[in-house]
């Protein structure tokens, strides 16, 4: 039987926590800032959680 891979882009994308939840960067960090507010972009540099509806499909795609 052959060997199971993760999903390439999933890897690249998420972590786990040490009690097994997983972490996310969030998204309109890219272009067009000088239309958001410094807060706003502050914000979105720090990681926050996957939603728990999510969950079980990243961990198909990590094979966890």
């Amino acid at each position: 039987m052959p060997k199971v891979k993760t999903h390439s882009g999933s890897k690249k994308r998420f972590r786990l926590t040490g009690t097994g939840k997983i972490k996310r960067k969030h998204s309109f960090k890219r272009h067009n800032l000088d239309k958001r507010t410094t807060k706003q972009k502050r914000a979105l540099t720090k990681m926050t959680l996957v939603h728990d509806s999510d969950v079980p499909r990243i961990k198909k795609m990590l094979k966890i």
